[in-house]
């Protein structure tokens, strides 16, 4: 009886193995066939100022409304003891003056009755995070009316009211001075605040106040936060898309995003409402504002940092057209022009051009080395056209080589982006911004959107894409696996299509937990920590695996885009001379690919396997547990030109061989 039952198991596993080995997929890549290069632009980021990624995010300020110019000017400061109606019953108040003219008119004129009681607070942007032992610098513009206020104390307090470290000032002018002073942090917390007291009574008037870490990144004085940019530097960008998104257009024209307003010095930079402030009645932000600390200048010099091309975008006289659409006529459309001119030279002038030497004076007398503009954003429709066709004829007139950048809008198909190709081929556009917001789904149906594209058309700029995992613009999105992976099935196409996609990124970048107003983003932080969600990990994976020539992979002469749910894609690193191929496993079962490497060189007896993956569609990343889905590698044996690969459910797998 045992017998028979071991000859029954015998002869189901030799009935079964030929179908086992058949349902295994075989592919080739064409190591000696290169089909075009990758450009160095291929994997960007695209930021722009929402879910508070500048101020309270990238820009490491800590004040909140530091120059009282906010529209209501005492929004985030706290006056606990106060009574602004009776200063003689309390210790003190703060009354708002405000200039006659300057681009910074406000400030607070502090009267102190009693010194020993009154209190000023600024509650940060949903707090402040500072750590135990890390340095701190405050700066302050002081003016003082009387000779009563010996010193002005500050002080970080922790959620229960308690000094968690402090520094003061002792104003000695009755001009306007800036003081500075460093303290230290005596406790780690995300929600600290400042508080303001005072020595002595009279009146004193105060401006600009503002405290940053010592330990920005570079180390620049009143910089950048350095995890955040720790997290867009491990990317290896291409490029730098800035300042937006729909945040360069404005609701209106006269609340549009105006570089020259950005740069020179930080106290002359006029503050406006950041656009997204009450855009979306599910998450109003009334206190969400633009200080323009991070400016044109800190964009491009992040850009340099990054070693990323930049890539600014600008307004073409477009209000937001799901807004008030707000049209500046064609014969005032000037000035807009002459700010697309001016921004080039400002980026790549000599240092005796009047915008070159705006830069200069501002510490990079070296040029940027622009190459990319923008025109407009998710603009559609003739109007479009019309301004477009200006500005090209205008910059290409004085910049030729200036490579201009344009849209079809804010849909990846239907009325609008069918006019949009058409007017654009007319005008030979250069490259060309489409976006999607789509389900999982769409991003695994669309993986060959490019593959029977017009080669002698414009070139494409993939400038916003993120599968959404209930719907565009829903609070509930959420930065889940399934989203991830149908994004990197996505981007196998993209890179398939080298040719004629030519820059892509996702968005939006970075989200505050306790500010967001749009899902899904790409890096996510508190006033503390931050973490890439698994979208961040899978653009991670692509972007420092670019390579610089295309390979035709394919399984039966076809290319790889979904048959038995797998997408693949494959490059040529000149630099490194390795192959790194990238395939994507969208079932829930494993599946083992056979792979050959055909015209290779001597291959490396071992490969470098990198797997992004997890059980669950539905996990994500978070602050608690940043790495849930992060990469892991392990080695794979090569045989000749020969690898056999287990890709697991659900996952991301790069492999990289080297050729000797």
């Amino acid at each position: 009886m045992k017998k028979n039952i071991l000859r029954v198991i015998a002869f189901s596993w030799a009935y079964c193995l030929p179908f086992l080995v058949s349902a295994q997929s075989t592919f080739q890549v064409d190591v000696n066939k290169p089909a075009s290069d990758v450009q160095p632009t291929m994997w960007g980021i695209f930021f722009e100022d929402i879910n508070f990624a500048a101020d309270g995010g990238l820009y490491a300020e800590m004040v909140k409304n530091r120059s009282f110019e906010f529209d209501a000017p005492l929004m985030g400061w706290l006056q606990p003891n106060s009574d602004r109606h009776s200063l003689n019953e309390n210790s003190g108040m703060a009354t708002i003056m405000k200039e006659e003219d300057g681009l910074n008119p406000h400030f607070a004129r502090i009267e102190i009755n009693n010194s020993s009681g009154y209190v000023l607070i600024n509650e940060g942007f949903r707090g402040m995070g500072v750590k135990e032992g890390a340095k701190y610098d405050l700066s302050l513009d002081v003016r003082r009316l009387s000779d009563g206020i010996s010193k002005i104390n500050f002080q970080f307090i922790d959620e229960n009211g308690n000094g968690i470290g402090g520094t003061s000032i002792s104003p000695d002018s009755k001009d306007w001075k800036t003081y500075e002073a460093k303290f230290t942090a005596s406790k780690t917390t995300e929600k600290a605040k400042v508080r303001i007291t005072f020595e002595g009574t009279g009146m004193i008037e105060l401006d600009m106040i503002s405290v940053f870490p010592e330990d920005t990144w570079k180390g620049r004085p009143k910089g950048l936060r350095k995890d955040l940019v720790q997290l867009l530097y491990d990317l290896q960008p291409g490029f730098l898309r800035f300042p937006g998104g729909c945040i360069v257009e404005g609701r209106t024209l006269a609340k549009r995003y105006q570089w020259k307003k950005t740069v020179g010095d930080i106290e002359d930079r006029k503050m406006i409402v950041n656009r997204w402030n009450t855009e979306f009645a599910h998450r109003l932000t009334p206190d969400y504002f633009q200080s323009f600390g991070l400016g044109f200048f800190e964009y491009f010099q992040l850009a340099e940092d990054l070693g990323a091309a930049p890539l600014p975008i600008l307004s073409c006289g477009m209000a937001c057209q799901f807004n008030t659409g707000e049209l500046v006529p064609m014969d005032e459309l000037d000035p807009y022009v002459q700010d697309a001119l001016d921004l080039i030279e400002f980026a790549n002038g000599p240092t005796d051009s009047k915008w070159g030497k705006i830069r200069a004076d501002m510490g990079h007398p070296k040029p940027f080395g622009l190459k990319y503009i923008g025109v407009g954003n998710e603009q559609w429709g003739p109007d479009y056209f019309d301004r477009l066709k200006v500005f090209m004829e205008a910059i290409k007139g004085k910049y030729p080589d200036m490579i201009i950048v344009s849209g079809t809008g804010p849909f990846p198909d239907g009325e609008h982006f069918e006019y949009a190709e058409k007017e654009l081929k007319k005008l030979n556009a250069e490259i060309v911004d489409e976006h999607y917001y789509r389900p999982p789904q769409w991003f695994l149906d669309h993986a060959d959107r490019y593959d029977s594209y017009d080669r002698n058309s414009y070139k494409i700029f993939a400038g916003e894409y993120a599968a959404q995992s209930v719907a565009i613009a829903s609070p509930d999105n959420k930065n889940n696996w399934q989203c991830a992976m149908s994004e990197a099935a996505y981007m196998t196409g993209l890179e398939r299509n080298a040719d004629v996609v030519y820059m892509t990124s996702y968005a939006p970048l970075f989200a505050h937990v306790d500010a967001w107003q749009w899902t899904p983003d790409l890096i996510w932080f508190n006033n503390l920590t931050s973490y890439g969600t698994p979208n961040y990990y899978v653009q991670k994976l692509f972007s420092n695996n670019r390579g610089t020539q295309l390979l035709p992979i394919s399984s039966g002469n076809e290319p790889v885009k979904g048959q038995s749910g797998l997408y693949a894609s494959a490059v040529l690193d000149g630099n490194t001379n390795e192959i790194i191929v990238k395939m994507v496993n969208s079932t829930e079962n494993d599946q083992t690919v056979n792979i050959t490497f055909n015209g290779a060189g001597k291959l490396d007896s071992e490969a470098v396997l990198t797997v992004l993956k997890s059980d669950e569609l539905q996990a994500v990343n978070s602050i608690d547990h940043p790495k849930a889905i992060s990469p892991t590698d392990s080695s794979q044996p090569v045989k000749g030109n020969k690898m056999n690969i287990s890709l697991p459910a659900y996952s991301l797998s790069v492999i990289k061989v080297k050729q000797k």
